[in-house]
């Protein structure tokens, strides 16, 4: 029910977005972050957006990236901008609701230096 798109590979410096969409389920009033998991790494909080608008994130992607909500599209966005090898994973996104947690498939990102 949550649907991740918007992987690739980029060179290091590059941008990319990725866009959460839902179906079944909304957005508007809950929180969703976004979390990636690099190979032989545990999954990790990129950042994640409250039900209020209110914003978190990684200290290590604090001031590159930026999550957005579009309540008419029913989506959640994470612009990635200056990025680096380091930040290569798969990302997924994710909410909590009705008592269990919803993740998106992944998708991957790659960047190379």
């Amino acid at each position: 029910q949550l649907q991740a798109s918007g992987g690739g590979l980029v060179q290091a410096g590059g941008s990319l977005r990725l866009s959460c969409a839902a179906s079944g389920i909304t957005f508007r009033g809950y929180t969703v972050g976004w979390y990636r998991q690099a190979p032989g790494m545990q999954r990790e909080l990129v950042g994640s957006m409250t039900g209020a608008g209110r914003l978190n994130y990684a200290d290590s992607v604090t001031g590159r990236f930026t999550i957005s909500r579009n309540n008419a599209k029913n989506t959640v966005d994470l612009q990635m901008n200056s990025l680096k090898p380091d930040d290569t994973a798969v990302y997924y996104c994710h909410t909590f609701r009705y008592g269990r947690h919803f993740w998106g498939q992944g998708t991957l990102v790659t960047v190379s230096s």
